[in-house]
């Protein structure tokens, strides 16, 4: 029997948010099924690898990746998963990329998210440094953004195609938001591919329902050990 789309359950996010047990394998088989009726239909499509990928690491910041935070919960394995992918991308020299939110405590209201309450103290900054786990090198791009997408308000898209990138490895958190729209504005100027273990968020469901549509319409996801053996095997970005 073919492996699961989603792989083994994977435990992260708040508890409060997770599937009740007795419906997490019937919507598991329910999504499959989905998936399998979208294909018959020449959908999910693989786009593949090109030649000069790059890694964006998306707001993996303390205010996403510690429990007790406004917006945090354990996504531990999804820490870990991308700091594997990382020590990959590194021994690989492709370009690497990380975004955080671009906190101001001073920001006028009117210009605050208005479907959320900001805990905007100027003490919470901190909140929005990188998890010193991820051990980010200077060298590799760190930028602030306003929206779910990394690459509206950005220059994200200026500096892939300046290096000449063709496939955007996406990792991070949130499934449903920032990753999702990350890659739904990627998709069409780059590959876009989602090692599966790399991304998550807060919600069991809100994850696997994007993921899957991820896969549908906007990249690949894959199992990371997959994307990890590409890397490995391809020649050096000239």
């Amino acid at each position: 029997m073919s492996e699961s789309f989603f792989g083994p359950e994977a435990s992260f996010g708040t508890p409060e948010l997770q599937l009740p047990e007795e419906l997490r394998e019937p919507l598991r088989q329910h999504l499959e099924q989905i998936r399998e009726r979208y294909l018959s239909m020449q959908w999910a499509q693989r786009v593949g690898f090109g030649e000069r990928p790059a890694l964006l690491v998306i707001d993996l910041s303390l205010n996403w990746t510690r429990p007790g935070s406004q917006m945090g919960s354990d996504v531990d394995p999804v820490v870990d998963a991308t700091c594997r992918m990382l020590s990959s991308a590194r021994k690989a020299g492709i370009p690497i990329f990380f975004s955080s939110y671009d906190f101001d405590p001073h920001e006028l209201e009117s210009l605050r998210p208005n479907k959320y309450i900001l805990d905007a103290r100027e003490e919470n900054a901190p909140l929005y440094d990188l998890d010193p786990r991820l051990e980010r090198r200077p060298h590799e791009k760190l930028f602030l953004k306003k929206f779910a997408s990394c690459f509206k308000g950005t220059c994200l898209h200026e500096m892939l195609s300046v290096l000449n990138v063709d496939t955007l490895i996406v990792t991070g958190v949130s499934t449903s938001h920032c990753v999702y729209a990350t890659c739904r504005d990627a998709k069409d100027s780059f590959r876009v591919i989602v090692p599966r273990e790399a991304v998550g968020e807060r919600c069991q469901i809100m994850h696997m329902v994007n993921l899957l549509d991820i896969d549908i319409d906007l990249g690949d996801v894959m199992p990371m050990q997959e994307v990890i053996d590409h890397l490995e095997k391809s020649p050096p970005p000239a």
